[in-house]
């Protein structure tokens, strides 16, 4: 394979459509999750209908919730991979299978016409996504790193966040004018199947750049003759463990935060009331903000360091986050609920920014898309898969309607200890400490 040049002497900076064609996968990725959630009551209804709307609607954020059982597989499996073979060909099985799996959600018939034949078929689905999923992460952000201006690192790799901002920005856009043009009992029976189509559209587009882009890994290697998979992990864990672990930590923070996020149209319909059509423009405020401040966060972490912007922004959250869902409570309007999703997102973006770039570049070259990929897909896993399902799950059985708050701060404060006990990453050589 041929390595791209990094030296920022020769390579002044990364191609824009290489890092559009990186961060597609993980717009994909966020586009899916945003328009699940925010569909979660009308999928629900069609594959797991009930006399209990409540729950229906469980059953149908478990089902978002299996498709995170096969992201360390997809982690273990597509990361290690990526390290031995390169960030392309593991970029391109990604997508493929992204695309499989929203197909099989998007035109599977509900349970009225196969019964549980259907709840089958989209379980199927769910499970190949979690594992394409699983396995994006890792390889798309070494590519970025290692193909971008060493200067430059933190911003260039936030528009992987920066892309999720867009996704779900688009995704609240199109579900919004949808909604008003069809009305919200359209949506409920098949508007919400036109939006996962639509977002399979573009992968087309994204195999055909994806399949144009220059390596990253280094060179060549023989598949055959490389570590195993099972080697890779244990040479992680026995090297790395301690930032495995605080690594762990932080990205579950981050993904608790996401999470919340994605969960207010459902959280502003089922728990405060709103309407179907204000509870479909939530997303667009959540789109807002995760667009501009990821790359507030990218370019900040460029000029203060890696750690600063891993703080200081949780520790907002841990503070404004009761108080700000408390007024939402207190005063359930359209404008506060965007209101409140802007901040909360707003924070969690410039967070995120620095946790992206900040943890490869800890890691050698030769393990770095498996020990991001795998520790990310372990971390979003349990908690990406199981947020939704408990914070509404402990509304219901409390009653009381800041349990998403009381639970964002819990992650929020574990996440800043994490962030505290982690090594500056800022400036330093990225190949430096490649192991032989």
């Amino acid at each position: 394979m041929t390595a791209i040049d990094t030296d920022p002497a020769t390579h002044p900076g990364l191609d824009r459509k290489a890092v559009g064609a990186v961060v597609l996968g993980n717009a994909l990725e966020f586009y899916d999750f945003t328009i699940y959630a925010f569909f979660a009551v009308p999928i629900g209804a069609a594959f797991f209908p009930s006399d209990n709307a409540t729950d229906s609607l469980l059953a149908s954020l478990a089902l978002f919730g299996i498709g995170y059982v096969m992201r360390p597989v997809g982690g273990i499996l597509i990361g290690a991979f990526a390290d031995r073979a390169g960030r392309k060909p593991a970029m391109l099985i990604t997508i493929a299978l992204m695309a499989v799996g929203m197909l099989m959600l998007a035109l599977t018939p509900g349970y009225a016409v196969l019964g549980g034949w259907s709840q089958a078929i989209v379980i199927a689905g769910r499970l190949i996504q979690g594992l394409a999923l699983g396995g994006e992460v890792g390889p798309s952000t070494a590519y970025l790193l290692e193909a971008a201006p060493p200067k430059q690192r933190g911003f260039v790799a936030s528009w992987q966040i920066a892309s999720q901002g867009c996704a779900a920005l688009i995704a609240g856009v199109v579900a919004t004018l949808l909604t008003l043009a069809v009305g919200d009992h359209a949506m409920a029976e098949w508007g919400w199947r036109g939006m996962f189509l639509l977002g399979i559209g573009i992968v087309p587009v994204g195999l055909v750049i994806r399949s144009h882009l220059p390596e990253t890994a280094g060179e060549a290697k023989d598949p055959a003759a490389a570590d195993s998979t099972l080697q890779v992990v244990v040479r992680l864990v026995r090297d790395h463990g301690r930032l495995l672990a605080l690594t762990f930590l932080v990205i579950a923070a981050s993904t608790v935060s996401n999470a919340i996020g994605t969960n207010m149209p459902v959280y502003a319909q089922a728990t405060l009331g709103l309407t179907e059509t204000v509870s479909t423009a939530v997303p667009i405020a959540l789109g807002l903000a995760s667009i501009v401040f990821p790359l507030l966060g990218g370019w900040l972490a460029d000029r203060v360091g890696r750690r600063p912007v891993m703080i200081f922004p949780r520790a907002a959250i841990v503070v404004l986050a009761v108080p700000a869902f408390a007024w939402l409570v207190h005063a359930p309007t359209a404008l506060n609920v965007y209101a409140v999703t802007f901040l909360m997102s707003a924070l969690s973006s410039i967070n995120a920014a620095a946790i992206i770039v900040g943890i490869p570049e800890s890691l050698p070259r030769n393990v770095r898309s498996a020990g991001l990929s795998i520790v990310y897909a372990f971390s979003v896993s349990i908690f990406g898969g199981s947020t939704n399902w408990v914070i509404n799950k402990l509304i219901a059985v409390t009653g009381d309607r800041l349990a998403p708050a009381y639970y964002l701060v819990a992650f929020s404060v574990v996440g800043t200890i994490a962030a505290m006990l982690m090594h500056e990453t800022r400036g330093k050589d990225i190949d430096a400490n490649t192991e032989a």
